[in-house]
């Protein structure tokens, strides 16, 4: 709905259609970007991964990421970019927190997690502090973690326990912004927090990824206590924002955009 908006808006011949493609024919879908002469794409799980091996090119964050969401199409060389982490830094943006110099605690180190913790990286935050549950999926948070710290060996990142809630007390006591990048939030759990309501502090900035509910129950705590808070829907919005710039080169009206979609 944002992209068919924008285009029309702006008088572009182009159209944004939905196209189920599996891993297996992850390759077949990015050939024909080509042959259709499609001006690119986005991508989402579970094929953000597979899809780098069919590209030509892949920006730098993307590479660290280990993932692409959108696909940029220039005469037949494709470019994978990573817009998810961009998203989340352009949003504090917006509400005016650079993320440079600052000491960020990061709830989860999954996908959307890592993107964050790369592009916060490369922004320039001084201190990263992820904390992600000894699941199945730790061994692939370590590599993540492993390969922003190499992107962006300025920034002090760091990966504990999510359970270990005193260390994330801690932490939180310590940092500027606190970001859940978790499912916690969502349906079915949208009436459960990682976070005691009496760590929050007023000039504390807390950001959700979460869009659905618009805003979560960490979020309403947040603000309660006087918090800064950013949304997941500014998020979304945002590394949107950033992957029509790729295609079309024109800034997407974010303010516009958010008004449609709450109508």
């Amino acid at each position: 709905q944002m992209y068919n908006h924008c285009f029309q808006k702006f008088g572009l011949d182009y159209a944004y259609l939905a196209f189920d493609i599996g891993p297996e024919r992850v390759g077949a879908a990015t050939n024909a970007i080509r042959t259709l002469h499609m001006r690119g794409a986005n991508v989402t799980m579970p094929c953000k991964a597979a899809v780098i091996l069919f590209l030509d090119k892949i920006t730098p964050a993307a590479k660290a990421i280990g993932a692409v969401n959108t696909i940029v199409n220039d005469n037949g060389v494709l470019t994978g970019h990573n817009t998810d982490g961009l998203g989340y830094t352009q949003n504090l943006r917006r509400h005016g927190v650079d993320v440079s110099g600052k000491r960020i605690v990061l709830l989860g180190g999954g996908g959307a997690g890592s993107a964050i913790t790369v592009q916060a990286a490369l922004d320039g935050a001084a201190e990263i502090a992820v904390f992600n549950r000894k699941d199945s999926f730790w061994p692939r948070v370590e590599a993540a973690m492993q390969s922003a710290k190499a992107a962006a060996p300025a920034c002090n990142i760091t990966l504990q326990d999510l359970d270990d809630r005193e260390a994330l007390k801690c932490a939180i006591g310590k940092a500027d912004i606190l970001s859940n990048a978790t499912r916690v939030g969502m349906a079915p759990l949208e009436n459960e927090s990682n976070i005691d309501p009496q760590w929050f502090r007023s000039d504390l900035v807390v950001t959700d990824v979460v869009y659905a509910p618009p805003q979560t129950r960490m979020l309403r705590e947040a603000e309660a206590a006087g918090c800064r808070t950013c949304d997941g829907l500014g998020m979304l919005l945002c590394q949107g924002a950033e992957a029509f710039r790729l295609y079309s080169g024109e800034e997407m009206p974010i303010d516009e955009i958010r008004a449609l979609l709450y109508a």
